[in-house]
């Protein structure tokens, strides 16, 4: 596999975002691992087989060089919170530096932040100057619990925000439980909105993530929210979904910043 098939199956979000940004989410495909992590799994906490994860991962590198000058990307251990971290300055812990959150923000061009998910919502951040990029995972429990207001906090002035919502499972695709209903509801009436009853299953709902992370932003003074409205669980031959084979892989959601001219 090739970088080249790697950036040829990859998703780039279409966004007024400034020149200075630059973002992509990988696909399943492009990459080393065999099934059910077929092929392009950058999860390594999935039961894959090591020396594929590593390869993939070194080859998401090798394409974010290909795009523009960056440091070795900025993984997370995401727990479906809301911790919001910024990448320490030193260079040589980069490669080591794995914390504990669900959101990372930096104003330091070549710092590529990484959301991994497999139906979770990605969430990308950027202002109207291209002076700070932010990236979210945004599962139900996290966009319940405001992961996407604790991300925004990390720029100087929320209104001149502007994100990209990636690939996550649909609305045809989402079934939960009147548990999930009533948590979003807690904090918004009108998230009552985001959930139709199952035809499937009686006291369960299909639930719009797009919807529901639409409304939080919408609440939280950002206006210009783009992307939504692939369906991961659906399309099988792209996407890796948990929801729909348990175990499986996981895409990488990557943003970061040029330097200034």
């Amino acid at each position: 596999m090739s970088t080249d098939t790697l950036l040829a199956h990859a998703l780039m979000p279409d966004w007024p975002a400034p020149a200075r940004v630059r973002a992509l989410v990988t696909t399943r495909r492009g990459g080393h691992s065999r099934a059910p992590w077929d092929s392009l799994n950058l999860g390594d906490h999935v039961e894959d087989d090591p020396q594929a994860v590593a390869a993939n991962r070194a080859l998401l590198e090798q394409a974010l060089q290909h795009l523009a000058p960056a440091s070795a990307p900025q993984w997370l251990r995401q727990v479906h919170g809301t911790r919001v971290i910024e990448p320490p300055a030193e260079p040589t812990q980069r490669r080591v530096w794995t914390p504990e959150a669900d959101a990372a923000s930096t104003d330091r061009a070549g710092v590529p932040l990484v959301i991994m998910t497999a139906d979770c919502l990605p969430v990308l951040f950027t202002d109207r100057q291209g002076s700070r990029v932010a990236a979210a995972h945004a599962g139900w429990r996290g966009l319940c619990d405001g992961v996407l207001e604790a991300t925004l906090a990390s720029f100087p002035d929320p209104s001149q925000v502007m994100a990209w919502l990636g690939p996550a499972i649909g609305p045809a695709s989402f079934e939960v439980g009147g548990e999930v209903r009533a948590a979003f509801m807690a904090h918004q009436a009108e998230a009552a909105e985001a959930f139709t009853p199952s035809p499937a299953r009686p006291g369960h709902w299909l639930a719009d993530i797009y919807l529901l992370a639409r409304q939080r932003l919408r609440h939280a003074g950002i206006g210009s929210v783009h992307g939504g409205g692939r369906d991961t669980c659906a399309e099988h031959e792209t996407f890796f979904s948990y929801r729909r084979d348990g175990r499986t892989g996981r895409m990488a959601s990557v943003i970061w910043l040029v330097p200034a001219d």
